[in-house]
């Protein structure tokens, strides 16, 4: 089925304008789905960039970005397209959502850059920029070269070797969390509102079972109400027939 951008349409052009048109703080913007359908909705906007965005993307859900940034080379605005499909999205979905990317990207016009991606790795500020930069003509270098007399920790030579980044795991592990509280709470109101609809649906059935019965009693009611008048007035005819024969017989 199609994705569908006409059921919170006013709130996704909104946040799309808000971020394109550089009149309020707000540079990106997510979309996501509702629940299991194409409906499209505003996942959540923020001011403080790429950093801030990619925190909010969610392993278990499609989401599309949108996000304005600042050109390294010219200074100039330059808006990237995040199309994020998290690894714990199952198959069926993976292959429904796929079709809905072109839409996605005619709906979130105007990107520079897209960035097609499905793990953290894969939407790193720094390496998001570096494809900025090279859109716009040139290599740009986004990391510090390391002073060598730093005193980070170092690996033995050709060992794999990584400083952990403290804040990042925290603000990682934080992350799975906050969604996985979200889906929790997202199937909990899908559960309830399932149990309202079938409550509903259990309470109109009900009521058309007793207008039905009282329908068929009221016929009946009146049918037996209709044959009692009949033989009522079969009743009076025959009385009245026999007193005209009875008369007859009297003049004869």
């Amino acid at each position: 089925m199609s994705v569908n951008l006409s059921k919170n349409g006013a709130a996704l052009q909104a946040a799309y304008k808000d971020v394109v048109d550089g009149k309020t703080k707000t540079n990106w913007a997510l979309f996501t789905y509702e629940g299991n359908s194409n409906d499209i909705r505003l996942a959540g906007t923020g001011d403080e960039g790429l950093e801030e965005l990619v925190d909010e993307l969610s392993s278990g859900k499609v989401m599309y970005a949108f996000c304005r940034v600042q050109d390294p080379n010219s200074g100039l605005p330059k808006y990237v397209l995040i199309n994020w499909t998290g690894e714990g999205v199952n198959d069926a979905r993976k292959g429904a959502c796929a079709n809905h990317v072109s839409t996605m990207a005619n709906f979130l016009k105007g990107a520079h850059v897209t960035v097609n991606a499905r793990a953290d790795e894969d939407v790193e500020p720094d390496s998001i920029m570096e494809k900025v930069a090279k859109a716009s003509g040139a290599n740009y270098n986004f990391h510090k070269e390391t002073s060598r007399g730093s005193d980070a920790p170092q690996g033995p030579v050709g060992s794999v070797y990584q400083k952990t980044n403290a804040m990042s795991e925290i603000k990682r592990v934080g992350k799975e969390n906050f969604w996985a509280k979200a889906e929790k709470d997202e199937e909990e109101r899908r559960l309830e509102e399932q149990k309202k609809t079938n409550l509903e649906r259990e309470r109109l059935e009900r009521e058309r079972k007793e207008r039905e019965q009282k329908e068929a009693e009221d016929r009946e009611r009146r049918f037996k109400e209709r044959a009692g008048e009949i033989d009522a007035q079969r009743r009076v005819q025959l009385e009245t027939e026999k007193k005209d024969r009875v008369s007859e017989c009297a003049k004869s």
